[in-house]
């Protein structure tokens, strides 16, 4: 990232290396915002999850405005464009403040030269926005603003509600608490957020979580900084309770960066808690985490597809295994997914998954408990992975979640709306 200062500027550059170079947006930004005030962090932030979530639209538009795409060395300015754009359709700046901004920007990206263009192709928008809006509407890739693959995919596998889906990943996620059940009750911590005005709600369904009307500063939190409370969706909450850990267990927690379930975990009871995960930086987070609230685990940098190079023959009493997916449940959070993602990830994410189910399994006790979770929408990642997993293990029983949770369509799938897209399946290993 060059030492630029204008937000528009950083953000054509941010979305450059994200949608063009195959960059983690997770990564990009905090990079992207060294030095910037709050303010213009947010700014960044809502400037950059909007393009990403509204990339196909802002594509169309400029096809039918720019005579000559900006490609190559120019093609950081067409991200700029997409800035502008998106301010003037989308947020709540003054139109000539959204287009004067984008423009300056040109002076940190050292090209003066293309003002006249830039500003000329903005004001074209402005002029015929309803016009452009409607052409888009009537291409899906537009109107949904998903790549096709995915619109596919999830009309298939929910021709009910396949576009409240859709829908629900262009909306910002809420900010959801999760109560340390061992230094407060939910209703005790609810109780000292009313004290401090700060607006909430509870969900019976969501027993540890707590929903903020509005996200804000975790420090600004009572008691945050000792761990009464962390940020965590209200579906990744289900994930410890249906674990449902109980004193003096030994745990194996699979893939369990950053540590939010591993910490729910140490919450609930006083476990042995083996927290790996295949990425040492990460790993890092987990401690971290751990140490904030004041809770202990041991920490293994390991493969869970080979535990033979790292798993010491004890076996489990409960695991987690919470495998990589698509992540295609949380894509209002990480709105680069949508682009970042290809059809063909969901075949080698569903063999790697297959992979490490078939080789954590032989590491529980008879009689223990397997939780295993996604935070996909993609039956093939989910429902279907677990169906297959049990008709070839004759030692597996699966325990039902819900009312339609059967053996050949097994789990709880969770979609996109007051919480993230989550999956969970619950198996025990027969004594």
């Amino acid at each position: 990232m060059s030492n630029v200062s204008n937000v528009r500027a950083l953000a054509a550059e941010t979305l450059y290396n994200v949608v063009d170079k195959g960059a983690s947006l997770n990564q990009e930004l905090p990079f992207a915002s060294q030095g910037l005030s709050p303010k213009d962090k947010a700014l960044l932030q809502q400037i950059c999850y909007g393009v990403l979530r509204y990339l196909p639209s802002l594509e169309n538009y400029c096809q039918h405005l720019v005579e000559q795409p900006l490609k190559g060395k120019r093609r950081i300015f067409q991200f700029l464009l997409y800035v502008g754009i998106y301010q003037l359709q989308h947020m709540r700046v003054p139109p000539h403040a959204a287009i004067s901004e984008t423009v300056n920007a040109l002076q940190q990206l050292r090209a003066l030269g293309l003002k006249g263009l830039i500003n000329a192709i903005l004001r074209s928008f402005q002029r015929q926005q309803v016009e452009l809006e409607e052409k888009a509407k009537q291409i899906p890739v537009c109107l949904y603003n998903h790549p096709n693959w995915f619109i596919k995919q999830v009309k298939e596998a929910y021709p009910d509600h396949w576009e409240d889906i859709l829908e629900a990943n262009q909306q910002q996620a809420p900010m959801w608490l999760r109560v340390n059940q061992s230094q407060f009750s939910t209703q005790e911590y609810s109780e000292m957020l009313t004290a401090n005005d700060i607006e909430h709600t509870l969900n019976p369904d969501f027993i540890d979580g707590i929903k903020l009307s509005k996200p804000r500063d975790v420090f600004s939190l009572p008691e945050f900084d000792t761990g009464a409370c962390s940020v965590q969706d209200a579906a990744a909450q289900l994930a410890a309770r249906y674990l449902d850990p109980q004193n003096g267990d030994a745990i194996l927690d699979a893939c369990a960066a950053p540590g939010g379930k591993t910490c729910h975990i140490l919450e609930l009871a006083d476990a042995d808690v083996l927290a790996l995960d295949s990425d040492a930086t990460r790993l890092e987070r987990v401690k971290q985490n751990l140490e904030r609230i004041g809770l202990g685990a041991d920490l293994q940098c390991g493969d869970a597809s080979q535990p033979h190079t790292w798993w010491d023959e004890e076996q489990f009493d409960r695991i987690l295994l919470d495998v990589p997916c698509s992540a295609t449940g949380v894509i209002r959070r990480h709105p680069d997914i949508k682009w970042l993602r290809r059809a063909s990830d969901i075949n080698d994410l569903s063999t790697l998954q297959g992979d490490i189910l078939d080789s954590i399994w032989p590491l529980l006790k008879p009689g223990g408990t397997l939780v295993y979770a996604t935070c996909s929408v993609l039956p093939q990642e989910n429902q279907q992975q677990v169906a297959k997993f049990l008709a070839n293990n004759e030692d597996a029983e699966h325990i039902p979640l819900h009312s339609e949770d059967t053996k050949t369509i097994p789990g709880l799938q969770l979609l996109p709306g007051e919480s993230d897209g989550f999956y969970y399946a619950k198996l025990v290993k027969k004594a």
